[in-house]
C-alpha cells in the first residue's frame, strides 16, 4: 500500500561493520509503531540509513513508500515524499533563527513555496497549537538551547512541515520526567490518520505518554520480537536479556 512504509531484508554496514541483519518492519500511517532495544541494537541506525546518510551503506534490502524504493532517492526527494526524522541529538545553528530555519526547510520539501506573512500564520497557529512562547521563534535554532527545548524544537519542525511520515530517534533521551511529559503531549497533538509514526526508544517510559499501536524489539540489527502495546510493559519488566537469542520474525 502506498501509504504504508515497508522495510524488506534490510542489511546495512557502517565503515565495513554490519549492524542491519535483515530487518522487516513495517510502518503504517495512521498508527504509531515503536522500535525498541538496547544501546547499539541498530535502531538509530535504520532512522539514519531511512534518510539516507551516506556512512551507512546498505548492502542488501530495499525500503517502500509512495510506491518508490526511497533507496533510490536522495535525501531530499525522500523528505519532499513526506518522511521526516527528528534527530537524537539536535545541532546548534548559531545565527539562524528557529523561525527562518523552519520556513526554509519548508520551501525546501514543499511544492509551493509559502509568502513570509502565511508562515508567521502557520508558525505562530502550530506553536500555540504546542503551547510554545512566541520568543522562541527569534532564538538562534538551538544555540543555549536545554536538552528539552531541543527536542520541542524537533516536535515544532513535525508540526510545521506536517510529514506524512516521521522518525522519531530517542526524542526523550536526556529529558527529564516534566520534559518528557511537554515532548510527549506535543506528539500526541500532532498524531492522526494523515501520519505514520515511527517512535525509537530504548526506554518504555515514553511509551507511558505515547501509546502505540505496534511495539517492536531490535536485538543485533534484527526485529526479534513483535506485539501490542503491552510488550513495552514487558520489557520494563523483563529487561532484554531473553530476547537476545530469539530467533527474527517477520514484523
Amino acid at each position: 500500500m502506498t501509504d504504508e512504509l515497508i522495510i524488506k531484508d534490510l542489511h546495512v554496514s557502517v565503515e565495513g561493520k554490519k549492524i542491519l541483519n535483515g530487518v522487516n518492519l513495517v510502518v503504517r500511517k495512521g498508527e504509531v509503531c515503536a522500535l525498541m532495544g538496547p544501546n547499539g541494537s541498530g535502531k538509530s541506525t535504520l532512522a539514519f540509513t531511512l534518510m539516507g546518510h551516506p556512512n551507512y551503506i546498505i548492502d542488501k534490502g530495499e525500503a517502500w513508500y509512495k510506491s518508490q524504493n526511497i533507496f533510490e532517492l536522495s535525501p531530499d526527494a525522500r523528505a519532499r515524499l513526506g518522511i521526516f526524522l527528528s534527530f537524537q541529538y539536535p545541532q546548534e545553528i548559531p545565527g539562524v533563527s528557529v523561525s527562518n530555519f523552519l520556513r526554509t526547510a519548508y520551501n525546501a520539501v514543499k511544492p509551493q513555496k509559502i509568502s513570509v506573512p502565511d508562515f508567521v500564520k502557520l508558525l505562530k497557529d502550530k506553536m500555540k497549537l504546542l503551547k510554545i512562547d512566541d520568543s522562541f521563534s527569534r532564538r538562534y535554532l538551538n544555540e543555549g538551547f536545554s536538552g528539552g527545548e531541543k527536542k520541542r524544537t524537533e516536535i515544532l519542525q513535525l508540526a510545521v512541515l506536517q510529514p506524512d511520515m516521521a522518525i522519531l530517534d530517542e526524542t526523550d533521551s536526556g529529558l527529564d520526567i516534566d520534559s518528557l511529559k511537554i515532548v510527549a503531549e506535543g506528539v500526541n497533538t500532532l498524531l492522526g490518520p494523515n501520519i505514520g509514526v515511527l517512535v525509537i526508544t530504548h526506554y518504555q517510559r515514553l511509551l507511558n505518554y505515547i501509546t502505540p499501536d505496534r511495539v517492536h524489539i531490535m536485538v543485533k540489527g534484527k526485529i526479534v520480537k513483535s506485539g501490542g502495546k503491552e510488550l513495552a510493559h514487558e520489557l520494563e519488566a523483563k529487561g532484554y536479556d531473553e530476547y537476545v537469542e530469539e530467533p527474527e520474525v517477520e514484523a
